[in-house]
């Protein structure tokens, strides 16, 4: 089941939707049957967005909708806007793993903004973020995302070596998420530490660049992957999905990305695409990218 689906048990009936073929359904139902709790990946969230454009059909109306779960994938803010904007209700991040049963953080209840979190941890359960050596870093410095509590798995199924790898000797498991937590306690996913871009031995991590491509008009769906480059090791490059409408270009692209980041953080490719690869929930799969 995928993380998006961890607060599913909120409603009477649960869909999940493993294709884009099934936005068009599940966009009506949002609309005509009062869903009232909406479980979804936020690239899903995109596409919703879309086909009741086509179908000049809006859940604005659905007074109902109370709030969206969102999982799987970072939530961008573009995402959470447009949301509220057509659905007049809240998107709030979660966060998990198959590992964890798979809940490990949320956000609350009471929030009516969009903050970048992935929320606070859930009861019992312990957060550590660490460096490479497993000590615990600073308030809003950068480390990996540990986790202890009753959710966790006690090991991969026989197989020792790959549990030795994952867990620290304290039991905390290691996730392969780098994040960082404020002095509130809320948690933010900065990006998977196998993502990482390492240019002219600067860490660049995708997320943060593709918070800020989304925010551009034009820009449906992109991901952002490092390729290697013979002076920097490695250079950014974005690949993009444009609306229907756009009509996007990458000198467009890159200035935008030059006003809002820094200089070894803009990509130095722009490529465009008619769609991204994903997983089966709708997650875009990087790695296949490359």
């Amino acid at each position: 089941m995928a993380t998006s689906q961890i607060f599913a048990t909120l409603s009477e009936q649960a869909e999940t939707i493993r294709k884009p073929s099934g936005l068009k359904l599940a966009s009506l139902n949002l609309h005509f049957f009062s869903v009232m709790v909406y479980n979804i990946v936020p690239d899903v969230a995109f596409q919703t967005f879309s086909v009741l454009s086509k179908l000049a059909v809006t859940i604005l109306l659905s007074s109902k909708l109370k709030l969206a779960l969102a999982g799987g994938m970072a939530l961008q803010k573009a995402v959470a806007l447009k949301w509220h904007e057509k659905t007049n209700s809240r998107i709030l991040e979660a966060y998990g793993l198959t590992e964890t049963s798979p809940a490990v953080t949320i956000n609350p209840m009471y929030l009516s903004d969009y903050n970048g979190s992935i929320g606070l941890p859930l009861p019992s359960t312990d957060i550590s973020i660490r460096d490479e050596d497993g000590q615990e870093v600073g308030l809003g410095d950068k480390g990996e995302l540990c986790i202890k509590g009753p959710q966790v798995m006690p090991g991969y199924w026989k197989n020792e070596a790959e549990t030795a790898n994952v867990f620290w000797t304290d039991g905390f498991l290691r996730t392969g998420d780098i994040a960082t937590m404020d002095e509130k306690g809320f948690i933010y996913l900065v990006d998977r530490i196998k993502d990482m871009i390492l240019v002219s031995g600067f860490n660049v991590y995708p997320t943060e660049i593709e918070q800020v491509i989304s925010m551009q008009p034009g820009v449906l769906e992109v991901g952002v992957i490092g390729v290697p480059d013979g002076n920097s090791g490695e250079k950014v490059k974005a690949c993009i999905v444009k609306r229907d409408d756009a009509s996007l270009t990458e000198e467009e692209v890159i200035a935008h990305c030059r006003e809002h980041l820094t200089a070894y953080k803009v990509p130095k490719v722009v490529e465009f695409y008619s769609e991204l690869p994903k997983t089966n929930v709708g997650k875009i799969l990087r790695r296949a990218l490359r």
